[in-house]
């Protein structure tokens, strides 16, 4: 084939072009399994980071198998339903009524994680909250987000900001009150509050809302004598 020809140059570059996507193709498949345990891992560290415990990469999923020890899904009513908590998606669990739960046992203290999903000023945030045996007082919190401002409403990721919240009591005379987010200095009365971020308000606004909308879900669950 002539070398200088249009049909030599056409088919030198489609040839070339299937070849890079059947390699690309390859090393997706191949990386795919690293990609699944890297985000189950991640997962695992932001539940772990709930209640106080972090861990490296590579100490994660035994760290999280010793102090988990149960974990299930329960319905708007409280109720258990069928499911596995780990695979549920924060983002869908408004639409299919499915709210993960996970216990841990911390220093033979029983913790019941909780799963939060909104929405920061620039995408999705996230987190768990955990709750002592008397499902009312906050242990520990564990925030992230996608992309909010660095500086900014990315604050909600330290740990700084997580540690506002142990203490804290999400009922009040025996009704859900939620946590409130508050402009620093500002004052809440008939809650408990925390102070949110500086010059983050709409990111703040956006975990005050997650906090409530998320945990009024659990209140069945966290009214449940069980």
């Amino acid at each position: 084939m002539n070398r200088d020809s249009n049909v030599y140059t056409i088919t030198y570059a489609s040839v070339m072009v299937v070849l890079v996507a059947v390699l690309l193709a390859f090393a997706s498949e191949s990386l795919r399994s690293y990609q699944k345990k890297n985000e189950a891992d991640d997962k695992r560290q932001q539940i772990l980071r709930s209640v106080k415990v972090s861990v490296s990469g590579s100490e994660t999923e035994k760290k999280y198998n010793e102090l988990i020890k149960e974990s299930f899904i329960v319905n708007e009513k409280g109720e258990r339903v069928a499911g596995d908590a780990f695979a549920v998606d924060a983002a869908k669990m408004f639409s299919e009524n499915a709210y993960p739960v996970f216990v841990a046992d911390i220093d033979g203290r029983t913790k019941y994680i909780m799963a939060m999903s909104g929405t920061g000023l620039w995408g999705p945030i996230w987190g768990y909250m955990s709750v002592d045996e008397d499902k009312n007082t906050v242990f520990g919190t564990d925030f992230s987000h996608q992309g909010e401002t660095p500086g900014l409403g990315a604050e909600i990721a330290t740990l700084t900001f997580s540690l506002r919240f142990p203490g804290k009591q999400l009922f009040k005379n025996g009704e859900f009150k939620s946590i409130a987010i508050v402009k620093p200095g500002k004052m809440l009365q008939g809650q408990d509050y925390v102070d949110g971020i500086s010059g983050g308000t709409i990111t703040s606004n956006g975990v005050n809302q997650m906090i409530r909308n998320s945990l009024e879900k659990y209140v069945g669950f966290l009214n449940a004598k069980n």
